[in-house]
């Protein structure tokens, strides 16, 4: 009994001893650039759980982790408007690419989302799978978005529901409208996604089955995105020839639906169209001065990259990849697409004539083994290997790959890309998948900008050109897109808010990807906290993976 007490005694005397901490973490001495626009300022923050619970002078204050960020600068961490990491953070959920760069939210949904799946939509997911190999246990777009997060990632994810994925559900890859029958199911299934956390409507309208969606069917869609206050991006139709036209429809679709609506990776595609920036600045200017909220997002290259679908005419690839592959085996259809690949003249939006040369196209992405060899190469090189033109080079690789062959296209002006980091409304995408520097993803190569988006900003733009300040930069990386997407606590440094945060050094932050060689991980990255777990720690990934589901403005979760 004696010896019971006296043990009871000494567990009281150990705690009373114990003094309690203030604070889970306390970060000091860092240069707060809170996401506001606002001018920086040195301060502590403590954070609790997973929550900033202060923000100032925290001196005498105490912490079960501190983290010095004297000479550092932090920031909230940053929103990938358009990420494609819907399977590489099933491969690896690690994010390397993007928390090296301080990304902590990605979003997905360029015409294609992850749900919501149908029976056959799944078997032609699982069949197109290429290194990365995984099971599909999910139906449903918040389905997916909860696989993620219980599987562990380490940055938050987010999604739009895609058109294309909604048209493919039930119309398949068939150029027509959908019935009446069909559009209420595609409409159901927007309220369901909806309901379930989606950002919103998202399209990609230059691929099919995309293309032969009309803007009254879009609209339609949007409408019922609007009534939970979503958003429409979109991938415009032409980002060429036709890009003034394509940005009326995006703009009309906004008024007609009543909702905030955004252009995917703005650009000028084409020498021919370069001189169109003007007019595209009035338009959006003009939108929102009469109500409209239209913003843009963009990756900071002059390269975009995609596939040797966008080179050849949507008509030829109508009913999927196989009719499409069939058709290029005939001999009649090749050369209708040859003589409309080579056609100035055409109706449809042309990668390659925007690039103006097979030189200036760059094989990155090939399924068969057999063909990895040309990887890096130029189209106009592998042409030049083969003895045959580079459109018909085109259709034999596409047959062969089994796939529409990764490619990436030279199409704008350094001149046009700085212009568009200043506007106002701009925010960014890396328009890639978060990848690591190892492993499956070294089997195919990249663009750059799945290594260095983030980074190019702030270390070219920002720190050595002096294009905007450090204070719009991040806020143009944070707050803006935050706003845009009506997510709830992200986006500022600010008490109460998530502590998602990305802590860097000005003097060293820089991407290192090129297109020669572009797995290589972005520098200057410090630190990275994502929902109040330290993700990046000096430079290296801790192996956490805290990441959650952010769920737009219409989840019923929030009601």
């Amino acid at each position: 009994m004696k010896l019971r007490t006296l043990s009871l005694y000494s567990f009281i005397l150990l705690i009373s001893c114990t003094s309690p901490k203030d604070f889970d973490i306390i970060i000091r001495n860092g240069e707060i650039i809170d996401g506001s626009g606002n001018s920086s300022f040195v301060a502590d923050i403590g954070i609790i759980a997973d929550t900033i619970a202060a923000i100032g002078d925290l001196k005498g204050k105490t912490a079960i982790q501190e983290v010095d960020a004297a000479g550092l600068s932090v920031s909230p961490g940053f929103i990938n408007m358009l990420s494609w990491a819907v399977e590489s953070l099933i491969q690896d959920g690690r994010s390397m690419s993007d928390i090296k760069q301080g990304v902590t939210l990605e979003v997905f949904g360029e015409g294609s989302s992850w749900g919501p799946l149908t029976s056959a939509s799944k078997r032609e997911m699982k069949e197109d799978q290429g290194k990365i190999q995984y099971d599909i246990p999910w139906n449903t777009l918040g389905e997916y978005l909860s696989f993620l997060e219980k599987k562990g990632v380490s940055t938050n994810v987010a999604s739009f529901v895609g058109a294309t994925t909604l048209r493919v559900n039930t119309v398949g890859y068939e150029d027509r409208a959908p019935t009446k029958e069909e559009l209420d199911s595609m409409k159901m299934m927007v309220r369901q996604a909806m309901e379930e956390g989606a950002m919103g409507i998202g399209s990609s309208l230059i691929y099919a089955p995309a293309f032969y969606s009309s803007t009254e069917e879009l609209i339609a869609l949007c409408e019922v995105a609007a009534e939970y206050d979503g958003m429409y991006i979109s991938h415009l139709r032409s980002e060429g020839n036709k890009l003034l036209e394509s940005l009326d429809e995006l703009i009309e679709i906004a008024d007609k639906a009543g909702i905030r609506a955004e252009v995917y990776h703005l650009k000028q595609s084409g020498a021919s169209n370069w001189d169109k920036f003007d007019a595209v600045v009035r338009k959006i200017d003009s939108a929102n001065q009469a109500g409209l909220e239209i913003s843009t997002d963009m990756y900071n290259y002059t390269a975009g990259a995609t596939g040797l679908d966008a080179a050849m005419p949507p008509w030829v690839q109508e009913g999927g990849y196989e009719a499409w592959s069939a058709r290029l085996q005939d001999p009649a259809i090749r050369a209708k697409v040859m003589e409309e690949m080579k056609n100035p003249e055409i109706e449809w939006e042309s990668l390659m004539q925007a690039a103006g040369s097979a030189d200036k196209m760059i094989l990155v992405g090939f399924k068969n083994d057999t063909l990895k060899h040309f990887t890096g190469k130029t189209l106009a090189e592998v042409a030049g290997i083969r003895g045959k033109s580079p459109e018909e080079t085109a259709m034999d690789l596409v047959i062969q790959d089994g796939s529409r062959v990764g490619t990436v296209y030279f199409l704008m002006s350094e001149e046009n890309v700085r212009k568009q980091i200043r506007l106002p409304w701009m925010s960014f995408g890396s328009d890639a998948q978060s990848m690591a520097a190892e492993g499956v993803f070294l089997t195919s190569s990249t663009h750059p900008r799945a290594y260095g988006n983030f980074a190019r900003l702030l270390g070219k733009y920002v720190r050595d050109e002096q294009l905007i300040s450090w204070e719009e930069a991040i806020y143009k990386l944070t707050q803006l897109p935050a706003s845009h997407l009506k997510i709830k606590k992200r986006g500022l440094i600010k008490v109460g808010y998530f502590a998602d945060l990305a802590i860097f050094d000005k003097t060293k932050i820089q991407d290192k990807a090129t297109f020669d060689e572009p797995h290589q991980y972005a520098e200057g990255m410090v630190h990275v906290f994502v929902n109040g777990e330290q993700v990046l720690e000096n430079g290296e990934h801790t192996g956490a993976l805290p990441g959650r589901a952010v769920r737009g403005p219409g989840w019923i979760g929030w009601k």
